[in-house]
């Protein structure tokens, strides 16, 4: 193998890290009684609730239709899955330290294989979960109807549309067994003949591809311990929980808007590296929005923690409605944005 295959190669086993620390998938459900949507975050050591409360109401509408209740204790995969990707990891470096061509065609196959199982126990899982149903105690009973979501793509499901695709994780996956094998086929060829190294560098460019294509996404809050970046208070209440986040994907957290908006007119982070602003939804304490989609009140009798009395809701309606049941007035993100602390706590536009 050469110096350029060796290196491709070892990035794309440390690629795998990302499974680690990002969900591997993403389902969405999404209906009219839930017009924010509900989902499921697959993990590589858990499943979890897109939003704070998302896995209970799904295992409770899940209930009603017979579905068994996902318990990711219960799920024998969750426990196996991290030693085989630390397994690919490690495999893959000792083919890079090694240079050997076999063990660079072996890893290939290898992940190959673990990747179709993979995809092929996701499918049996949901199989199971979607036509194994308690219709005896369902008190919902649609005769041959079955609930199975899709492993890629979008279905109807009563009057829920189910998409699912992969999220960071996956994505990290399929951009590292790609790599190796574009950095398989390079080598392949340059032991067959003295040809160009093309495609050894076609497979650099996937791996930076996938990186550039790692979108950073706002991390949960831990209410109770989590700190606010800017007054450094103990971030307790969802209603007034916001986020920045960077294009290196570092997380700032605050207990609320004004702070947010405070450490942001400060430059603490210049401009060009905020990659997204967000903050809650006061209609669903917890939901993350976009703030430059988001709707605001501020009110003198709207308690939040630093005094600035502002709240964020996901639409017009409901900014409205709880405006005039508070005296307040409704504001757009830009308008909040010049909003900011003074060093005596107090705040000023």
């Amino acid at each position: 193998m050469t110096k350029q295959s060796r290196i491709t190669l070892a990035l794309a086993s440390l690629l795998l890290v990302l499974m680690y620390v990002a969900p591997l998938w993403n389902i969405t459900l999404e209906a009219p009684q839930y017009p924010e949507g509900l989902g499921l975050k697959i993990m590589l050591t858990d499943v979890q609730g897109q939003k704070q409360h998302d896995l209970r109401n799904i295992n409770n509408l899940n209930h009603y239709i017979g579905m068994k209740e996902i318990q990711p204790d219960a799920i024998p995969e969750l426990k196996v899955m991290p030693w085989i990707v630390a397994f690919l990891m490690a495999f893959g470096l000792l083919a890079a330290l090694s240079g050997k061509p076999a063990l660079l065609y072996a890893w290939c196959v290898v992940f190959f294989i673990v990747a179709i199982a993979g995809l092929v126990d996701f499918w049996l899982w949901a199989y199971d979960y979607g036509h194994n149903l308690d219709t005896e105690h369902a008190a919902i009973k649609v005769p041959g109807m079955t609930y199975q979501p899709p492993i890629i793509g979008s279905k109807k499901l009563l009057n829920f549309t189910a998409h699912s695709w992969p999220a960071l994780g996956g994505w990290a996956a399929f951009v590292s067994l790609g790599a190796g094998f574009l950095t398989a086929f390079t080598t392949w060829r340059s032991r067959k003949s003295a040809g160009p190294k093309g495609l050894s560098i076609a497979a650099a460019a996937v791996l930076v591809v996938g990186f550039a294509g790692c979108t950073p996404e706002p991390q949960p809050f831990v209410y109770g311990e989590d700190q606010d970046a800017y007054c450094r208070m103990t971030i307790s209440d969802a209603r007034f929980a916001s986020q920045v986040v960077t294009t290196t994907g570092k997380a700032y957290k605050f207990d609320s808007i004004e702070c947010m908006s405070s450490f942001l007119a400060a430059g603490t982070v210049a401009a060009e590296d905020v990659h997204s602003v967000w903050v809650s939804d006061a209609s669903y304490p917890g939901a993350l929005i976009e703030a430059g989609e988001a709707q605001f009140v501020r009110s003198d009798q709207i308690r939040s923690p630093m005094g600035g009395g502002l709240l964020a809701f996901s639409t017009s309606d409901a900014a409205r409605q709880h405006a005039r049941q508070v005296s307040g007035e409704v504001l757009a993100w830009q308008e909040v944005e010049g909003f900011a602390l003074t060093d005596a706590g107090t705040h000023r536009h």
